[in-house]
């Protein structure tokens, strides 16, 4: 800690305005050692325009992060623009709600392994968060059409969607469907804004969500792994309307019966369809 003089003769030479340059620059650990130093320091370093991207990955993998963190950050951050939360298992509604609704900036989410999570977090992003630009929800398996629905209503800069294994495990739930997809392909941040999608692992959208994604004119590429009801036929009309997309993809084909002769041809997981 810094004696009242040496503080003193700080804050002249360095004024609150310089500081917070400086501070701006530092990384997490960093800022909070900083905040340490003095109070005069402590208000500067936990200054709201400090906290725009928060990974605490950066420094330590093995973080519980429960829902009271959340709450505090959705209260102290209403400049934040990014956030991963990715496999932070404790977290549920609760806890992003209070983000969504407390920064209003968000503009990239990484919520993927997040498995507590439902449509409620998509219906709060849609409602709170209109610049949000990246989301990742991979293994969210609660998710369904109705949340994505409203996300696609509202969120018109949204760029790049991560719904890997979005698949609903429960009897008598909603899963992703083609219904859902065409709400995301209809919307209007799809038509000039979406430039990536991952749907490994949603069975039930078939060669009906390529055509919703058809007027999509900034899609670079699109994942399609594990989507048993895909066709090649769906992707080649897909790319004569969308001639540069990267299509990453595999089709593992039925296994013939023993009487059925010769090899079948099997493309691997790092195909890519150019």
């Amino acid at each position: 800690m810094f004696s009242n003089s040496d503080e003193a003769v700080i804050n002249k030479k360095l004024p609150k305005e310089l500081l917070l340059r400086i501070f701006s620059f530092l990384d997490v650990v960093t800022l909070c050692r900083c905040a340490q130093v003095s109070r005069a320091w402590n208000v500067l370093a936990l200054d709201g325009s400090n906290w725009q991207r928060i990974d605490l990955f950066d420094f330590q993998r093995d973080i519980e992060l429960e829902d009271e963190a959340l709450k505090y950050i959705g209260a102290h951050c209403p400049e934040l623009v990014t956030l991963n939360l990715q496999t932070c298992l404790q977290i549920t509604d609760e806890g992003l709600i209070t983000i969504c609704r407390g920064c209003h900036k968000l503009q990239s989410l990484c919520a993927s392994g997040c498995s507590n999570i439902t449509d409620a977090i998509l219906n709060a992003l849609g409602q709170n968060c209109p610049r949000l630009r990246i989301l990742e929800v991979a293994r969210c398996s609660q998710l369904t059409d109705v949340g994505f629905t409203t996300l696609a209503r509202n969120c018109h800069e949204l760029e790049k969607m991560d719904l890997e294994e979005c698949v609903q495990s429960l009897s008598h739930c909603e899963l992703i469907t083609d219904d859902g997809i065409r709400h995301l392909g209809n919307g209007a941040c799809a038509h000039d804004q979406l430039e990536v999608i991952e749907l490994d692992n949603c069975p039930l959208i078939t060669d009906a969500s390529l055509e919703h994604l058809k007027s999509c004119h900034s899609l670079e590429r699109i994942e399609l792994y594990d989507c048993q009801q895909i066709t090649r036929a769906g992707i080649k009309r897909l790319r004569t309307h969308l001639p540069n997309i990267k299509v990453h993809a595999y089709f593992a084909p039925v296994t013939p019966p023993p009487s059925v002769g010769g090899s079948r041809q099997r493309f691997c997981r790092c195909c890519i369809i150019l």
